[in-house]
This record gives structure tokens, sequence and C-alpha cells, in this order.
């Protein structure tokens, strides 16, 4: 197989229909691209970075909005949640465009499409893999065909069908542990970003109880106490807006990261049942070819 792979790779390689260094979004403008959905680590916080300056120079724009002053005029946390948040944003963005990619390869045929009764063996398989190298560029970057390539490398030293299915199997597994891990830093900013909120409350309600004593101890008259407790209340007013930000920006991400996971949950289950219709079903071990 090793031949027949350098042999395609070398005359059709960059006349594939479906190119991952082409195609990829962070291949693209030549940054590190993560494996199948996954973002590389670059790209993302320096979109996060970028998004987050636009933000609040279009929020500049309106000072005397009250949104304006809840980003801004309450200390660090508002920054900090804006920023994760964009970064979140910025992750499920580069996600979706690559799963995108990932997802044409359904549309592919890899199976030679001149004979509708093809059967696949160890020696048909060589046709297989030929038709997959001039699908892809490289089938290895492409969820779908990698298992498709796996199981065609390994056809010769297998003895049924059930050991195909297995490799198969196990293949399934392993890229729905893959998708799964692309989500850690989006699980761990969903569970930050509220509590950045809780932080950013503590600290204006440590600055209103301390503000309250200075109050007690220095008005001499009702009045004063009066004018200076409406400071004080206002305060803790205000204290309690960055965990309402944490809060929203939380349940957004959260939304947008389940609706995405649905989407590939989805391609896995396809990718499960293209393999099934067109490897294991169409797959006939013949002893005297093992």
């Amino acid at each position: 197989m090793s031949t027949v792979e350098e042999m395609v790779k070398r005359s059709s390689g960059s006349e594939a229909q479906l190119s991952f260094s082409k195609s990829d979004i962070e291949k693209k403008i030549l940054f590190p691209a993560g494996s199948f959905t996954s973002p590389g680590p670059l790209l993302a916080p320096l979109l996060a970075v970028f998004l987050a300056v636009v933000f609040f120079f279009t929020l500049s724009l309106f000072p005397s909005s009250h949104l304006t002053q809840m980003l801004t005029q309450r200390g660090v946390v508002p920054y900090c949640i804006v920023f994760l948040s964009c970064w979140s944003l910025m992750i499920l963005l580069i996600k979706y465009s690559k799963f995108k990619l990932q997802n044409r390869a359904l549309s592919l045929h890899i199976l030679p499409t001149d004979d509708p009764g093809f059967i696949l063996t160890p020696t048909s398989a060589k046709r297989v893999m030929e038709k997959l190298y001039r699908s892809v560029d490289d089938p290895r970057h492409f969820l779908l065909t990698r298992r498709v390539y796996v199981a065609l490398a390994n056809l010769r030293n297998m003895g049924d069908i059930g050991d195909v299915d297995k490799v198969l199997g196990t293949q399934a597994d392993n890229d729905e542990a893959i998708v799964d891990s692309s989500y850690t830093i989006l699980k761990g900013f969903v569970w930050a970003i509220p509590v950045l909120g809780f932080i950013g409350t503590v600290l204006g309600l440590s600055v209103a109880l301390g503000s309250f004593g200075d109050v007690l101890s220095n008005a001499e008259e009702m009045g004063e106490l009066k004018t200076a407790l409406q400071s004080v209340t206002g305060g803790l007013s205000t204290a309690f807006e960055t965990t309402l930000e944490g809060l929203v920006s939380a349940l957004c991400i959260q939304m947008l990261m389940t609706g995405m996971q649905r989407k590939e949950e989805q391609f896995l289950d396809d990718c499960r049942d293209y393999c099934q219709k067109n490897i294991v079903g169409r797959l006939r071990l013949i002893n005297n070819e093992l």
C-alpha cells in the first residue's frame, strides 16, 4: 500500500477534490492547524484580542450608555469577561468552519462509481486506496477518510469481516474522544466566566461595605448620613452587575456550544453509517487472498 500512496500523492495530490491544506481556515493563513475540528493554539486568541478591541472601541462611541458604564467602569473584571467571551466565540467560529470542511467528506464517492456491484476485497482495496488519494490530498486529515484509510491499510492482516468492523469501531471511539477533548477549553471558560462575575461582585461588596463603615464613623448629622448612604447603596446595586454579565455571557456560550456539539455528534453518526454502508457492507474476505 505504501507504494501506491506515494505514487498517488505525487501524481494527483494537488488535484484532489477536497484539500485540507487549501480549505482549512487555519492552514490557508499559515497558522498552526488543530486536528480535525479542533482549533489551533494561536488563531482563536489573536482574533479574540481583535474582537475585544473593536467591541470596546464601539462602546467608547456611546460613553453615556448604561452598557458602556457596566463594562468599563466596574474594574478589571468586566474586561476579563468580555475577553474570555470573545475567545470562546472565536473558538466556536473556527470549529464551525472546520466542521463544514470535515462534513464535505461525506459527499465523496470513494468506491468506484462505474461498477454498482463492486465488492471490496484485499485485492480490490488497491483501487479504493487510489480513489481515496484522488478524492483528498491526505486522508489522515479528515475524520471519515482516516477511518477508511486505516481499514484499507490493514485489510490484508484481517481474518474476517468482524475484524474490520472492530477496527472501524475503535477508530470511531477515538474520533469521539478527540472531538470531545476539543471542547475542554470552552468548558473551562464557561465555568470561569461566571466565577469572574462573582469575584467582581465580592470586590464591589467589600468596597461598598468599607465605605459604609467610613460613613458611620464620619457622619455627624442625619442629613449627612442619609446622603452618604445613598452612594453606598448605589455601589451595592452596581456590585451585582458583574455577576449578571458573567451569567449572561456563560449562558450564551453554553447554548452555542451545545448546538455545535449536536452538529458534531450527528456528523460522527453519519461517519459510522458511511463506513458500514461503503466498507463493511461491500467487504468480502476471500481465503486465497489473505
